[in-house]
């Protein structure tokens, strides 16, 4: 799997985390083909307002934001060679997106939720991550599917890392 991390905004404080390690954890928790390739990008609240309001019709910034390439849902195809569930051949890189991280905003949301620092930023990335490989919250049910899975992950990455 090929992580990359993009640390535009606020490098010093952010690289010291390893959130490369926390993201593949989280693809291989969700059984994502080897190939899969995914970016995470940390940028200051201007561009990520800009991203909400392009991407999203939302005024203002947001904590973060997914952006789906390669979707094994997409299409119900299936044949050796190829991912399950896409038109994509297994031996190609598996394309799962981009997450991009206001970190400013997970700042001031720790207060808000009690969390520290690394907490709501291991959390956002797995929120971020969880959206591309297929969930979401715009129901009450998705909602509590995707917070128990969340909860679910960071307690084993937490006990990987004691």
């Amino acid at each position: 799997m090929n992580i990359e991390i993009n640390y535009s905004y606020r490098k010093d404080d952010l690289q010291k985390y390893p959130f490369g390690e926390l993201a593949l954890f989280t693809l291989m928790q969700e059984e994502c083909p080897e190939t899969t390739e995914v970016s995470v990008s940390f940028v200051d609240n201007e561009e990520m307002t800009k991203l909400n309001e392009s991407y999203r019709g939302k005024v203002g910034p947001t904590d973060v934001l997914s952006f789906e390439c390669d979707g094994l849902d997409d299409d119900e195809f299936e044949e050796e060679g190829f991912y399950e569930g896409s038109m994509i051949p297994e031996d190609e890189p598996y394309l799962l997106g981009d997450i991009v991280i206001a970190p400013d905003i997970a700042e001031h949301q720790c207060v808000e939720f009690g969390n520290t620092f690394a907490e709501e930023l291991n959390l956002l990335l797995v929120h971020g991550l969880l959206h591309l490989c297929g969930y979401d919250h715009l129901e009450d049910e998705e909602a509590r599917e995707m917070e128990a899975r969340e909860r679910e992950i960071l307690r084993a990455w937490s006990k990987m890392q004691a």
